[in-house]
């Protein structure tokens, strides 16, 4: 068995070489923790230049933190299953099924049982891509659009038969054919004394020590269990496919599937798992959003699915990219929400100090033409800042969506696509 494994990781490694992705060098524990660092000064002089304690106080990252999980979770649906080679688009559907499942389930049982039947849920939907996928030979697009259409359908006529029936259970206890009844509070986590002092910290406005403490605060009030789970499947889901011989067959199996074989993995059950696997989490990415309302309700993703593949694919297919994707886009829809136009036209000055770093990063690197096109966006933004007290309704309401877009844009030279991704496997075909 380690012989195989030993061989199997070889094969891996000359996979990943021949992409010309592999030499590229990761980025170590100093180096993020210099980044958060600057990060972190960075918001706080934006803070004292604009005026704005929304955009390091502590009710805008609990919402930012609130509207990253579902996305998260969808993200790292994504991953597993591509990492196993199977494209995934059908998350949104399967985020759907998992809203639905814990809304029909706990308004009855309690929110417990709601995430219970959300990872059932998401995990059927996966199910269903795997068996068209992987078993039938299905093309992984044409068969994530049509999970997602018959998903959107199934529960709608599913809320409609259950919820808003005349007469029924369901809707006496306050359920109609567009959500569900009730689901009883999810407890949540604070812990009593630090959350007390870092809220006395953040109210004295000191430069960044203040701002710190208004950012720690929310990972230590009002924390949702799911998001503790959360935080708990992303280092899991490292370790496990990262620093485990099921995970090395896994990624083999999207890697270099016939390699794989040739050693006695199989493949299909490989890639069963990851899909299966890819639906459930997205089951319980659904399952948070309506258990976070207290209800389900139709149109209740509002297309997070979609934004949890931008966040895989910012995260360069790895959980901790995935986890810093979903956070941006958690940010933006919390400022969206919360924040407004005056708060994002702070976040203004943010993208001017990381234009002008991006500057002076490609100038340092030689590269004079896109140094002086980034210093150009700074400079236009900034006088874009200067000139204007707030931004638009219409670009507040769309900012995630064309933080998504820029993102994508920025990172597309960057990525390094598991080999096989996409690309339908027959078993024996190597031979």
């Amino acid at each position: 068995m380690s012989t195989n494994i030993s061989a199997l990781t070889g094969k891996i490694s000359g996979a990943l070489s021949s992409k010309g992705g592999g030499g590229r060098s990761r980025i170590s524990f100093p180096v993020v923790l210099l980044i958060l660092s600057g990060a972190l000064i960075v918001l706080s002089t934006v803070r004292v230049i604009s005026g704005d304690i929304n955009v390091t106080g502590t009710g805008m990252y609990i919402a930012a933190l609130g509207w990253a999980v579902p996305i998260g979770l969808a993200g790292l649906g994504g991953l597993w299953a591509e990492r196993a080679g199977v494209i995934n688009i059908g998350l949104e559907g399967m985020m759907m099924l998992g809203a639905f499942c814990a809304g029909w389930i706990g308004w009855q049982y309690g929110p417990w049982a709601a995430v219970a039947a959300g990872i059932l849920g998401g995990a059927l939907g996966g199910l269903l891509h795997a068996v068209a996928t992987v078993g039938f030979g299905v093309d992984h697009i044409v068969s994530g659009v049509a999970i997602n259409i018959l998903a959107l359908g199934t529960v709608q006529f599913l809320s409609k038969l259950w919820f808003g029936a005349e007469g029924s259970e369901a809707a006496q206890a306050g359920g109609n054919d567009k959500q569900s009844p009730r689901i009883d509070d999810m407890p949540t986590i604070t812990v009593p004394g630090l959350s007390d002092w870092l809220g006395t910290l953040a109210s004295k406005e000191w430069f960044l020590v203040s701002d710190t403490a208004g950012i720690l605060r929310a990972l230590v009030t009002n924390m949702s269990w799911l998001t503790v789970l959360t935080v708990l499947l992303f280092v899991g889901s490292y370790f496990v496919l990262w620093r485990s011989a099921f995970g090395l067959r896994l990624r083999a199996s999207g890697e270099s599937p016939v390699s794989a074989e040739s050693l006695g993995v199989n493949v299909y059950a490989y890639k069963y798992y990851a899909v299966v696997m890819s639906g459930a989490l997205a089951g319980l990415g659904g399952a948070f959003l309506a258990i976070g309302v207290h209800f389900y309700q139709d149109g209740q993703t509002g297309g997070r699915g979609y934004i949890g593949l931008a966040s895989m694919i910012f995260g360069n297919w790895r959980p901790g990219g995935v986890a810093m994707g979903a956070g941006l886009f958690g940010f933006m829809d919390a400022l969206q929400l919360r924040g407004g136009g005056s708060t994002l036209h702070a976040v203004l000055l943010v993208a001017v100090f990381l234009m002008a770093a991006l500057a002076i990063w490609k100038l340092w690197q030689g590269r004079r033409a896109i140094a002086a096109l980034n210093a150009g966006i700074a400079i236009g933004l900034l006088i874009w800042y200067l000139g204007t007290d707030t931004l638009p309704k219409e670009l507040v309401e769309a900012s995630p969506y064309l933080t998504t877009l820029l993102v994508l844009t920025l990172f597309a030279q960057r990525l390094r696509v598991p080999k096989t991704i996409g690309v339908p496997y027959r078993k024996g075909e190597g031979k």
